[in-house]
């Protein structure tokens, strides 16, 4: 067995649907020929929900839902990773990709949207015959992702067309295996473009790379990320994860799958939070006291939290200061 597979053991009993080692008679699927990973390439699939999965290892992490309308994928990996993600889809279900929905702009979340989509189909393909109209499962995510994977007109864009994703504003939502599905815009978070997915009836939240279990949050203030807003945005996320209360001792509550790391609830995610959250305090304060950047840095404003989501030997530590310290900076110019 190549894949290595994970079910949760509350409440999934007798659901799974994985068919491993079995290739899936999808639409799309039979012109790009077998896929099936190596030993060495094996993603790890969990099963999160009966009908709602997360593959792990192709980058970002991938979420799928499952039902008789076809497949909801969030995120599609990187594009060195594609094939895998589309033989581990298969494995977990027989029907075909109807959407691809993706969190950010992140290579390792958008990489293999050419892939991922061109496995699956539309629900309403065109009739026989037409012409420069793709039948691929169309790809959704905020106009902040779309902006910085194409390029004005006569530039070079750094994606395909086909890996574009068709944009919405504020909020998006569809209706797909009798569940709500809600794409919420996170505004100037980890960078512009970030979104939440949320599906109702799963009761499971995909965060993207708002949140990074294993890590400091990566705010890009180059591409419209700040301190504030990616507080701003676990704050809303905290407030859309509910707990298991009052039957603490069950395993529920709402699960919130993040851009990197493991499946996580309400009570990680707030400590993430304060962990963010009393960084920039301790940032903000230095900072009114007139320090540099290179004061800032020595006097170590992630100590007591390095261990957990950095590194004594790596730059994360470092580069999360940084930028704190230049979106607070540039947030004080404007006022």
């Amino acid at each position: 067995m190549t894949e290595r597979v994970v079910r949760r053991s509350v409440g999934i009993l007798g659901s799974s649907v994985l068919a491993l080692g079995i290739a899936a008679d999808w639409p799309g699927m039979a012109a790009q020929g077998p896929s099936t990973p190596s030993a060495s390439s094996a993603l790890d699939i969990l099963q999160v929900r009966p009908d709602l999965y997360m593959i792990a290892g192709a980058g970002g992490n991938v979420a799928v839902q499952t039902g008789p309308d076809g497949a909801v994928v969030v995120d599609a990996g990187s594009a060195d990773r594609a094939d895998d993600v589309v033989a581990a889809i298969r494995k977990i279900t027989r029907t075909p990709i109807r959407y691809v929905i993706n969190t950010g702009a992140e290579p390792d979340h958008v990489g293999g949207n050419v892939k991922v989509s061109q496995a699956g189909q539309t629900i309403f393909p065109p009739p026989p015959g037409a012409i420069g109209v793709s039948r691929a499962a169309p790809i959704y995510a905020h106009e902040g992702v779309l902006f910085r994977m194409s390029a004005p007109t006569g530039q070079v864009s750094p994606y395909p067309a086909d890996a574009w994703p068709v944009a919405f504003d504020d909020r998006k939502y569809i209706y797909v295996n009798r569940e709500g599905i809600e794409m919420l815009h996170q505004p100037h978070a980890h960078a512009d473009g970030d979104s939440f997915v949320v599906f109702r009836r799963s009761d499971v939240v995909c965060a993207g790379d708002i949140l990074d279990t294993t890590a400091f949050p990566k705010i890009d203030v180059q591409r419209g990320g700040s301190i504030q807003g990616e507080i701003d945005a676990l704050n809303r996320l905290m407030r859309l994860a509910i707990p298991s209360v009052p039957f603490v001792d069950q395993d529920w509550g709402t699960l919130v799958i993040p851009g990197h790391g493991r499946v996580t609830d309400q009570i990680d995610l707030t400590e993430y939070r304060d962990m963010v959250t009393i960084i920039r305090d301790r940032v903000q304060a230095m900072l009114t006291a007139k320090m540099t950047l290179t004061q800032v840095q020595a006097a170590n404003p992630t100590q007591g939290f390095t261990t957990r989501y950095g590194s004594v030997s790596s730059s994360a530590a470092s580069t999360f200061v940084e930028s704190i310290y230049t979106s607070l900076s540039s947030q004080a110019k404007k006022e």
